[in-house]
C-alpha cells in the first residue's frame, strides 16, 4: 500500500486527483490533506485527516508520497521542502517556473533516493490515446502534420486580468499539457517556432499561442486560444495516405465538473456522436472513411505509475529529462511576450 497527502485541498486536488487516487483504493491509501486555510469547500472525505499543520504530513512516518496541488509560483519551493523532508513528491504541471528549478529538484530528489515527478495526466487523454492508435495503425501512411488545438471561449478571463504574470499566462497554464503530450509521443524536436500572443495588447494576459514543432519533415503544431467561439478540432493529422480528425476533447473533465466520478463504468467514455473521423486510401487506391470508437482516458494511470515506481522499482512513467524540456520550450516562448 502506497500512503499518500496532499499539500492543497482546492479544485486541483479535489476534482484532478483525488477521484484517481481513491479509484485505486486497494494500492493507494489517502491519509492527510493539508491546507493552510483550513476551509473545506469540497465535502469531506471519510477517513481522511483534514489539517492546518503540514507537520501533521512531514513528521508522520506512514505518508511515503506527498502530491503538491498549490498555485504553481509555489511548486518549487513546496516540493524542495517535502523531500528535505524525506518524502516522495507528485507535483501539479507546470511543474516549476523554471527548467533549472526543475534540474534543482531533479537533482535533490537523487541526491536523497527519493522520486519526484510532474503530474502529466493529459497523456491519458482519450483523444490523444486514440490518435496514436489512429498513427500507428499505418493507414495514414508517413506522417506529414499533426494539429492540436485546445481552445475556449472565454473572453472575460484575458479581460479580468490587467497586466502580465507568468502565473496567469495561458503559455505556462495550458500549453503544459498538450506539449507534454507531443513531447511524450514525438520526443525531442529538431526545430521549434513560437507564436505566443497578448491579444489585448502590451502588458496584458498571454492569451493565445500557436506553436510549431519540426521533426524532420514532420510538423507539430500545438494551438490554443480564450477567444474561439467554435473551438477547433481537437486533433488533425495528416498522412500521404489520409487524414483523421477528433473534433471533440477527453470527456473526463466533463464528468468530472458534472460530479460524475471514475466509479462509474462509462466515466469519460466517447458517445458515438464524439468519435473522430478516418479518411484513407487503402493499397488497392480504394477509398475509405470510418467512424474510430475512441480509447477510454484513465488519469488514475499516473497514480499506477507512480505507485510502480516506489513501491516496485519501475521507471518513471514521466521522465526527468522530458519535464526539464517542456520547461526549456515554456521558456523560450514566453519571451515574446511584450511588458
Amino acid at each position: 500500500m502506497l500512503t499518500i497527502a496532499y499539500i492543497g485541498n482546492g479544485k486541483s486536488a479535489n476534482r484532478y486527483h483525488l477521484p484517481y487516487a481513491l479509484k485505486l483504493k486497494d494500492k493507494i491509501k489517502v491519509k492527510t490533506i493539508y491546507s493552510r486555510s483550513g476551509r473545506q469547500a469540497w465535502t469531506p472525505i471519510d477517513g481522511v485527516h483534514y489539517t492546518t499543520d503540514i507537520n501533521d504530513i512531514y513528521d508522520d512516518p506512514e505518508i511515503q508520497l506527498v502530491v503538491v496541488s498549490t498555485p504553481s509560483h509555489t511548486h518549487y519551493a513546496v516540493a524542495k521542502d517535502v523531500l528535505n523532508h524525506g518524502k516522495h513528491v507528485l507535483v501539479e504541471k507546470p511543474f516549476t517556473e523554471t527548467s533549472a528549478e526543475a534540474k534543482a529538484l531533479f537533482a535533490l530528489a537523487k541526491q536523497k533516493g527519493l522520486l519526484v515527478q510532474c503530474y502529466q495526466n493529459r497523456r491519458f487523454d482519450s483523444d490523444f490515446l486514440t490518435v496514436q492508435r489512429v498513427i500507428e495503425s499505418g493507414k495514414l501512411g508517413d506522417l506529414l502534420e499533426v494539429e492540436m488545438s485546445f481552445d475556449y471561449f472565454r473572453p472575460e478571463v484575458p479581460t479580468n486580468v490587467d497586466h502580465f504574470s507568468l502565473a496567469t499566462s495561458y503559455l505556462y497554464g495550458h500549453a503544459c499539457h498538450t506539449l507534454d503530450q507531443v513531447i511524450s509521443y514525438f520526443g525531442r524536436p529538431d526545430d521549434v517556432h513560437n507564436d505566443v500572443r497578448q491579444l489585448l495588447g502590451p502588458n496584458r494576459m498571454n492569451d493565445y499561442f500557436d506553436i510549431d514543432l519540426y521533426y524532420g519533415t514532420l510538423k507539430v503544431s500545438v494551438k490554443s486560444s480564450y477567444f474561439r467561439i467554435k473551438p477547433r478540432p481537437s486533433f488533425v493529422v495528416y498522412g500521404k495516405q489520409g487524414m483523421f480528425m477528433k473534433a471533440t476533447t477527453d470527456r473526463q473533465e466533463y464528468d468530472l465538473k458534472h460530479f460524475y466520478m471514475p466509479n462509474h463504468a462509462d466515466f469519460g467514455v466517447d458517445r458515438p456522436v464524439d468519435y473522430g473521423t478516418l479518411t484513407y486510401m487503402d493499397a488497392d487506391q480504394q477509398y475509405h472513411e470510418e467512424k474510430v470508437v475512441s480509447e477510454v482516458g484513465d488519469y488514475s494511470r499516473v497514480y499506477q505509475g507512480v505507485y510502480d515506481s516506489i513501491i516496485n522499482g519501475q521507471p518513471k512513467i514521466v521522465k526527468d529529462e522530458e519535464t526539464i524540456l517542456q520547461l526549456e520550450l515554456l521558456e523560450a516562448g514566453i519571451q515574446q511576450v511584450k511588458q
